[in-house]
Order: structure tokens, then sequence, then C-alpha cells
């Protein structure tokens, strides 16, 4: 059964499996700003945080990045962003606001991110990334997921991080 949300009070059904803690991460391919395609989710030799968001042109998806890119910084972990922001408006994002802490990607080639559960599938919003952030162990386990409940809000950081350091 899909998960909901709500956009401003109004339930939004969410397409794809259910994905939470102790799952296998599924493996999508997302595109970087310069066009290179990644692999984030399953094993990998770091722990990985990925973060989904509907659009960077928005003002909770823009502090949202912004801040995962500053609180981030130190920590050696493979960060993710995906969106389904064209590669060249997340390429002119990143510059304009300095991230450079995260990798930005789209989910417009391939729209794996529905493996994850978190394509949107009804409303103004169809077809875009609900707000959620996973964190996959090395072993490509689900060890943490968040899934914001309010589109418009932004996630719980300090649980975010909290958790991330746990796995670390």
């Amino acid at each position: 059964m899909a998960e909901t949300v709500t956009l401003k009070g109004n339930p939004v059904t969410l397409a794809g499996p259910v994905v939470n803690v102790g799952d296998e991460a599924p493996v999508a391919c997302v595109v970087k700003s310069d066009l290179s395609e990644k692999q984030i989710g399953g094993k990998k030799e770091k722990v990985q945080l990925i973060i989904t968001v509907p659009s960077l042109d928005t003002p909770v998806c823009e502090t949202e990045t912004r801040k995962f890119n500053e609180m981030l910084k130190d920590l050696d972990v493979d960060v993710t962003v995906v969106s389904m922001d064209l590669p060249f408006a997340e390429k002119r994002f990143c510059e304009s606001f300095n991230v450079s802490n995260v990798d930005v990607a789209s989910d417009f080639r391939y729209r794996d991110m529905e493996k994850f559960g978190v394509l949107i599938a009804e409303g103004a919003l169809k077809g875009l990334l609900a707000r959620a952030v996973f964190i996959v162990d090395k072993s490509g386990k689900v060890c943490y997921k968040q899934l914001v409940p309010e589109i418009t809000q932004e996630p719980n950081y300090d649980e975010v991080l909290s958790a991330l350091k746990s796995v670390l």
C-alpha cells in the first residue's frame, strides 16, 4: 500500500513501494548537474544520505538543500539531493548558492525514485518527489527514514544528523 503525505493539509498519495528501515535500499540512477549519471542506494563504500525534494526553485527546498550542504561539509558521507529539476537548473542553483558539499541530481531521465516510494502520484505536484530523507548504510540497508508528513515543511535536521552520526 502506498504512503500518503499532505500538501497544505490535503492528502497526497505517493507512488511506488513503501521502503522502510531494515529494507534493502533500491538502486536508482539519477543525473548530476554535469549530466553524468550517479547510482544511489544499494551497497557502497560510504554511508549514503539520500534526500528527495519537490523542486529547488521553492523556498523550502532551497533552504533544506543549503542547510544540508552546510551541516554535512565535515562528514564523510555520500550525500545526494534529488529532485525532478533539470540538471541545467540544478547547476545554476548550485553555482548561485555555493552548494558544493552535496551532489544535486535529477530523476528526470529514469524516474527511479519511484522505487523509494516518494513519487507524488496525484494533485498539483504529480510527477515531482515528496520531501524525504533516507540513510543507507554501507551494506545497502536503509537505517533511517524520514518522510516529511507535510510537503511544505522542512525535515527535522537534528534527527537526521543524530541518526547519521550513529551510523558513521
